[in-house]
């Protein structure tokens, strides 16, 4: 139930807080004593003794007199059996009313801890209030502010008794910044929870929760799942900055929905028209150029280059996100937004000016007088800055820009930060200082001392805050995306040795994440795969389907098979099939393929792809994506059809690629050895020779090369490719040099897609020499 006279108080309130500070207040100078009349309340046996006092003494009431009041109201509240009628009892006296008038008045002397206590009680009879108040300060950045910290004790402590979602959304997304990783998952579950009490068209409700998981960084399926019904539900209804605000969320938290970005880009092409200024239209062209199709792209880029003169520098910005998304290759678009860039080049933060480099190289554009700039900024920037990150962001900054050189200032600032910076920071650094040191190497003919010098404080850095860590979780948030050279030659290894230690944490939350992050590395550990197996054998009805991807990958990137392996991979795939029809087409290849390197081939994940409906809706999602991806995914699908016929001629799935593969790839030569090799089913090969019985070789093309007893089925299915069949007692070889990419990192192990390979030549007739 709303009530006008809360909102008055909490308009007060803030009122007052933004004329006093929020620090601290002093009370010393205030003459009445308080204690007389708190004694009475203190002995008060009913709410009716409290209000009558409250009325007789309300011209005297001190601010902790209100707060004692307050709080005796609330001791004899959770006393009543009948909470709900109570509540309503109470917060409609008009005594209340009065208690509430002197709250605010007496604002001006309440420090922060009684403002909160004060908040907290009222809120019990109305959480509205609290969520307000909340959103306030949120308003004004004070995320951090000992008030948003009282906040968050408030909600922690009373989670179980709010019934209000849309209110608990509101503070869910005030307090992020603040909350334990325990709190958070509580927060997620009450969330989830009370979902279903809401209506279907609270898209606000909605978007807070996807805002608060973005906050956290925790992209949890089932919640992303239902708050995305909601918005497909209410599509028609959604405007501009609604769409592009879900978008925005979505691409953070890697959640990929195509039946509402093909929604949402059906509504949005219908916007073109109505936006010829630059507030509304830099909003639809970041929203809907990255998935926008060719025509719109031409209209949404000549638009924008009309107005690209008007743009402000935060527009400017976004437009050149968009287009690196986009891979835009318009230079007249691309010199204008530049321009724009340039001409308020001071204005931007360090991250901003990282992006802007890095979508200024994406798009090959070049121009000495914006290099030249950048550099004399983050120069600037990096004399003065003191915070870790930062100082990691400006470095890395400069190493990407052309010509990239490290002076005696960047080593300083440098070393300066090392002992505070997490190996994220440090990661930047040490690539940058890498890229420095082969720069100078390879133009300059000179590498420093110092800078090798500094290369080795950094490795002793980051070993060193490897083997503090002591909780799995906290690992994590640093190792997610730790990646390159630097990361992979001097961390890895006592990486995996951390992980090792405190692989006993591993459970159902974190196990999809470990396991991808293990696939990055190419590292086999076989103790850490064998507790990711044992976990998901134990866990599996707990982890969400979405994941199992990820689970699986190190497996089969790395060609291992843990000791319960069959039990494994079989849950896997009973599991997988009862979600098939929910998985989109892109997770189902990527699956179907990791299985099929492992030699697993389900029928049911097989018959679900293999099908023309599948295939269309695939193709269907593949304009949404990037080309790299898009090409990704197809070859992805081209392997598996290869296997499938390779290995499961019993399924009479067809082979249906010829056309792909060829585009994709050249024709070798003749003579006795072919060099690159095409196969059936287009394998490639480093070289190809016959020999016959004699174990001579026999040249292409040699007329004495006649019909033999390889299957015929497979050498017919491209005979533009390679030789015919072979004479009596021929065999083909099959020359393969493999290089340390085809090896896990740390031991000769084969890895998955190589061993396939040789198993799949094999079956065509080839003895495979590797």
């Amino acid at each position: 139930m709303k009530n006008p006279l809360l909102d008055w108080l909490f308009v007060n309130m803030l009122r007052l807080r933004a004329i006093f500070p929020f620090s601290r207040r002093v009370f010393q100078f205030r003459t009445c004593s308080c204690k007389p009349l708190i004694s009475q309340m203190i002995t008060c046996t009913d709410k009716e003794q409290v209000f009558n006092l409250i009325g007789k003494n309300k011209a005297i009431l001190s601010e902790k007199q209100v707060e004692c009041a307050l709080n005796i109201l609330w001791r004899f509240q959770k006393q009543k059996t009948s909470f709900l009628k109570n509540a309503e009892c109470i917060r409609d006296h008009p005594q209340f009313l009065t208690l509430h008038s002197l709250a605010t008045s007496e604002m001006e002397f309440m420090n922060d801890d009684t403002l909160v206590n004060v908040l907290y009680i009222t809120q019990q009879f109305d959480i509205n209030v609290l969520s307000k108040f909340s959103s306030c300060l949120a308003s004004q950045h004070l995320y951090f502010s000992p008030l948003m910290g009282k906040i968050a004790g408030i909600v922690h402590k009373n989670l179980e008794t709010i019934e209000d979602l849309r209110s608990l959304s509101v503070l869910m997304v005030s307090i992020s910044s603040l909350i334990s990783q325990h709190f958070r998952e509580q927060l997620v579950n009450k969330t989830e929870h009370l979902f279903d009490t809401i209506d279907s068209s609270q898209v606000n409700v909605a978007r807070r929760i996807v805002i608060f998981l973005r906050n956290i960084r925790y992209s949890y399926y089932p919640l992303l799942e239902k708050c995305n019904e909601v918005f497909l539900s209410n599509m028609n209804d959604l405007d501009l900055d609604s769409i592009s605000k879900i978008l925005s969320l979505y691409h953070s938290l890697q959640f990929h929905s195509f039946e509402f970005i093909k929604m949402a880009k059906k509504r949005l092409t219908e916007m073109i028209p109505l936006f010829d200024h630059p507030d509304g239209f830099v909003k639809l062209f970041v929203a809907l150029g990255p998935i926008a199709g060719p025509e719109e792209k031409k209209q949404l880029k000549s638009t924008l280059l009309l107005m690209s003169e008007e743009l402000t520098s935060q527009q400017a910005l976004a437009v050149m996100g968009a287009m690196e998304e986009m891979e835009s290759r318009n230079s007249h678009l691309n010199k204008k937004i530049a321009s724009v860039l340039c001409k308020h080049l001071d204005n931007y933060k360090p991250v901003e000016l990282l992006k802007i480099t890095q979508a200024m190289i994406f798009l090959h554009f070049q121009s000495k007088e914006l290099f030249v700039k950048l550099r004399e900024l983050l120069r600037s920037y990096l004399k003065i800055s003191f915070i870790p990150s930062e100082i990691s962001v400006l470095v890395y900054t400069l190493s990407i820009l052309p010509s990239p050189h490290l002076d005696e200032v960047g080593m300083s600032r440098i070393e300066a930060v090392l002992p505070h910076c997490d190996l994220n920071d440090l990661n930047g650094l040490a690539t940058s200082v890498l890229r420095w040191i082969h720069y100078d190497r390879k133009y300059l003919d000179n590498t420093t001392g110092k800078q090798l010098k500094l290369l080795q404080k950094l490795d002793h850095y980051g070993l060193q805050r490897l083997q503090k860590f002591n909780n799995l979780n906290l690992l994590w948030e640093e190792l997610k995306s730790l990646k390159g050279d630097w990361f992979a030659e001097s961390l890895l290894e006592e990486t995996v040795a951390t992980l090792q230690r405190l692989m006993d944490e591993i459970n159902y939350k974190n196990v999809a994440e470990i396991a991808t992050f293990i696939s990055r590395t190419n590292y086999l550990s076989t103790s850490l795969l064998d507790r990711i197996a044992s976990v998901v054998v134990q866990q599996i009805e707990k982890i969400h389907p979405f994941v199992i991807l990820g689970i699986i990958l190190p497996f089969s990137i790395m060609n291992y098979d843990p000791p319960q392996n069959d039990e494994f991979f079989r849950i896997c795939i009973q599991y997988l099939n009862s979600y098939l029809n929910g998985l989109n087409p892109l997770m189902l290849v990527f699956l179907g393929y990791s299985l099929a390197i492992l030699g697993y081939f389900p029928e049911d994940l097989l018959k679900a792809i293999f099908n023309i409906k599948f295939l269309a809706k695939m193709d269907s999602q593949l304009e949404f994506l990037c080309s790299s991806l898009n090409r990704r995914v197809q070859l992805r699908l081209m392997e598996l059809n290869r296997a499938v016929c390779l290995e499961c001629p019993e399924y009479q799935i067809p082979w249906f690629h010829d056309r792909f593969c060829q585009q994709q790839y050249n024709k070798g030569g003749t003579n006795c050895v072919k060099a690159s090799v095409l196969t059936p089913y287009y394998h490639r090969i480093d070289f190809e020779c016959i020999l016959d019985k004699r174990k001579k070789a026999l040249p292409y093309g040699s007329h004495s090369i006649t019909l033999g007893s390889l299957p015929e089925k497979h050498w017919e299915s491209n005979t533009q490719i390679t030789g015919s069949r072979l004479p009596p007692g021929a065999e083909r070889i099959s020359l393969e040099f493999l290089d340390s990419r085809a090896f896990c990192r740390n031991m000769p192990h084969l890895k998955g897609k190589s061993a396939m390979q040789k198993r799949q030549l094999e079956i065509l007739g080839y003895r495979v020499i590797q």
